[in-house]
């Protein structure tokens, strides 16, 4: 099997962006929060023959670094302080927190340490994963086969939408973690620069920055589950969450993710207050129609005008769903598309992984997600789940 002489993930901004707005949310309010993250294939993959290229991947992560001309990029953010940026620069990888093994052919990671470092573990871990497995399966496949396969996409997705008006129509990259490769997804990505006009953005910050693009980004399940053992309240956990976002951000990265512990109790704890200081809500898990119409009946019921918020969309999307959403519900609320694995990983006869690093423990204590879609549903501890019911009345089902 093929090892590496050199580094696949070579810079410190090729992340999601929202593990960088978690990271300065992290650091200024949970400086010394202890957690605990494990990988999870969902799929029948054997991945545990990749451990040692792994390890080998990981190890050279440790010299990455935020570089000048990176920094003073991130400064042109004003939701960036330079308190943080400057943190940011002297962060280092720590490898010792990561523990890889194969065991008995199953790839078992997990990661541990202060939260304001592990979080940034996650995205590279997953990337390298997805590389380096399809560049083993899939040797033949190179960036110019992707591309080829994405203009036949686009040539298709006008043909068919040619009477439509797309002129609110915005979508954005979410392909990193499970990319087929970085130079396929940079290729990908690129393409629809050029040739895509509702491409807005991408959650990548070294491919926005690279390809002058908006990152595009906010919080993500962690940030809900870490709060479940940080609040002094579980049933109040989410609406801490929710104000210490606030208080960080203020107008700034305002849409936020619903799905932590089910749409409705999300909703619940998603009052008036809340649901004018967020731009929007994001879509994870689901039916995406009776989210959406769930998401309007809520701002109408608090009496906001749905046209004056977001809806983005990010679950399992490709270009036919899209635009299945978009005709749906494009005239009552603004809506943002959030496409990744179709996008970044969808070539003919190529079997994307789906596999995920998702917390299982803040301050020693477990968390967990309860999601709109049972098989995202994930804890270790059945009692904790349990709590987590109890506290917001839900029937124990997961």
């Amino acid at each position: 099997m093929k090892r590496y002489n050199y580094p696949i993930v070579k810079t410190l901004l090729d992340t999601d962006a929202y593990k960088l707005h978690m990271q300065q949310a992290v650091f200024y309010h949970y400086k010394n929060v202890n957690v605990v993250a494990e990988f999870i294939c969902r799929g029948p993959n054997i991945l545990g023959c990749y451990s040692h290229i792994l390890l080998d991947q990981i190890n050279m992560m440790s010299s990455l670094s935020l570089s000048h001309e990176e920094y003073l990029y991130m400064t042109t953010f004003p939701f960036f302080k330079r308190e943080y940026l400057y943190w940011l620069k002297k962060f280092r990888y720590n490898i010792t927190q990561v523990k890889v093994s194969n065991y008995h052919g199953q790839l078992h990671i997990r990661i541990s340490g202060l939260w304001k470092e592990v979080i940034l573990w996650e995205v590279p871990i997953l990337s390298l994963i997805s590389e380096i497995f399809h560049k083993h399966c899939y040797p033949e496949i190179t960036s110019n086969i992707a591309v080829q396969h994405l203009d036949k996409k686009l040539t298709e997705f006008f043909q068919k939408n040619r009477h439509l008006d797309l002129s609110r129509l915005k979508i954005v990259d979410f392909g990193t973690r499970r990319r087929f490769s970085y130079d396929v997804q940079y290729s990908i990505i690129k393409r629809l620069k050029d040739k895509f006009p509702f491409l807005i953005g991408s959650s990548n910050y070294h491919i926005s920055r690279i390809l002058k693009l908006l990152p595009v980004g906010t919080q993500a399940h962690e940030w809900f589950q870490a709060h479940q053992q940080i609040s002094s309240s579980l049933r109040n956990s989410q609406i801490l969450a929710l104000k210490t976002w606030l208080c960080q951000y203020n107008q700034h990265l305002s849409i936020a993710l619903t799905d932590c512990i089910t749409m409705d109790s999300f909703l619940r704890d998603f009052n008036l207050f809340f649901s004018k200081s967020y731009q929007g809500i994001r879509h994870d898990s689901g039916d995406p129609v009776k989210w959406g119409e769930k998401a309007l009946k809520h701002y109408e019921r608090l009496g906001i005008d749905p046209t004056t918020k977001t809806l983005l969309f990010s679950d399992n999307l490709n270009f036919s769903k899209i635009i299945s959403l978009y005709k749906k519900f494009n005239n009552r609320i603004n809506v943002i598309f959030g496409i990744g694995t179709q996008l970044t990983c969808d070539i003919p006869n190529v079997k994307p992984l789906n596999i995920v690093i998702k917390l299982v423990k803040c301050n020693g204590k477990p968390v967990a997600k309860l999601s709109d879609s049972p098989g995202k549903t994930f804890c270790l501890d059945r009692e904790f789940i349990k709590s987590l019911c109890k506290a917001f009345d839900l029937s124990l089902t997961f």
